[in-house]
């Protein structure tokens, strides 16, 4: 219904403004016509000339000049315009009243979709979601295409790689960080993000490579939270799991009041034993400590589930294998553990040196045999 209002608004300008220059009538009508001026000035010069106010050259240039414009404003007057003008303006009038709307329907009917249905809210909103992811992946082709024309673009890196993250490209994501450092040089920021990124490649696992960035990063800012944090995961990995506490109720003690981080640190400290630190809100500590908790397992499962769909694709990848097992390991899901290493056996069954490499791996994770 809008949409008609709105073309029937724009019709109606169309309208009036064809109608405007058809409608104005002479202003000389009101204030005199310029004729008659012109008439006067020319029986003044006859006067002047009469008395010898002004000499016969004077005169004549003068009466030639006046009648010249006398021509000219008679040519364009309205009270001398011819009567068929009238007549033109009003037929000029009702064409474009009834013209231009059927002008405009006959156009319409058959380019247009008059009976087009409206979408339903809910399928509006799923496209909707589905074209912004579609146009975040172009954005990223498209910057990814720039980097290849400029691969020292540190400031291009920098945007990339948090991206590449989020959309679960993790591999993407650490090559992204690494040439970030490269071009932007070192932070503490970049080097936890770097640390995160090979972790969450790792299906959330703080591998040995991660536990150095986020040690490079403590090492540049001893009160980074994201690296003490990940610092305390690898100690609880490890099974120090007293390690783990001193590390996370040292960053609660530092930490502000209102860190978004905080309940994620207390259900870490608590899930070891440590205690937990007093929450700024006794009210929804609990509430906070679970919602915290619930968010770290599904998002730790959701990489490792990315993590062995990429595998099924690309079988060949050793060290994801080895990555994907240690991640059920350390979930206490040995039952998926041992699934994985037969997947793993059986997809690089027919490259020998892979098998070794596969074999050893296993081995030290206690799967070997």
């Amino acid at each position: 219904m809008t949409l008609w209002f709105v073309f029937a608004l724009m019709t109606v300008a169309a309208i009036f403004a064809v109608l405007l220059p058809l409608g104005r009538s002479g202003r000389a009508q009101n204030q005199g016509s310029e004729v008659a001026v012109y008439k006067d000035q020319l029986a003044e010069i006859e006067r002047d000339l009469g008395t010898g106010l002004i000499a016969a050259p004077e005169a004549e240039a003068a009466r030639v000049e006046i009648s010249r414009r006398l021509l000219a404003a008679a040519a364009s007057d309205p009270a001398t315009a011819p009567k068929s003008s009238l007549k033109w303006r009003r037929a000029a009038a009702v064409l474009a009243l009834a013209g231009l709307p059927l002008v405009a329907i006959g156009v319409y009917m058959p380019l247009g979709s008059p009976k087009l249905q409206d979408f339903p809210l809910a399928q509006r909103e799923r496209g909707s979601g589905s074209g912004m992811a579609q146009s975040l992946e172009n954005l990223v082709v498209q910057v990814e295409q720039h980097l290849e024309k400029n691969p020292t673009d540190g400031r291009g890196w920098n945007v990339l790689a948090p991206v590449l993250e989020r959309l679960g490209r993790f591999d993407d994501a650490v090559r992204a960080y690494r040439n970030s450092l490269t071009y932007n040089g070192e932070s503490p920021e970049r080097r936890s993000d770097l640390g995160e990124a090979l972790s969450a490649a790792a299906g959330g696992v703080v591998t040995a490579e991660a536990k150095v960035e986020f040690e490079r990063a403590h090492a540049l800012n001893a009160d980074d939270p994201k690296a003490n944090y990940f610092l305390g995961l690898a100690a609880e990995q490890d099974g120090r799991k007293d390690d783990a506490a001193n590390i996370w109720r040292t960053l609660l003690a530092k930490a502000p009041a209102d860190a978004p981080w905080r309940p994620l640190v207390q259900s870490s400290l608590a899930r070891v034993g440590g205690g937990t630190m007093p929450a700024p809100s006794d009210e929804t500590i609990a509430a906070s400590k679970d919602m915290a908790e619930g968010d770290r397992n599904a998002m730790v499962r959701g990489m490792v589930e990315r993590l062995a769909t990429r595998l099924k694709q690309n079988g060949d990848d050793v060290e994801g294998w080895l990555r994907l097992v240690r991640a059920y390991l350390v979930m206490g899901d040995r039952g998926k553990a041992v699934g994985a290493s037969a997947d793993a056996r059986q997809a690089v069954a027919s490259d020998a040196e892979r098998l070794r490499q596969l074999n050893e791996g296993l081995k030290t994770l206690g799967l070997g045999g």
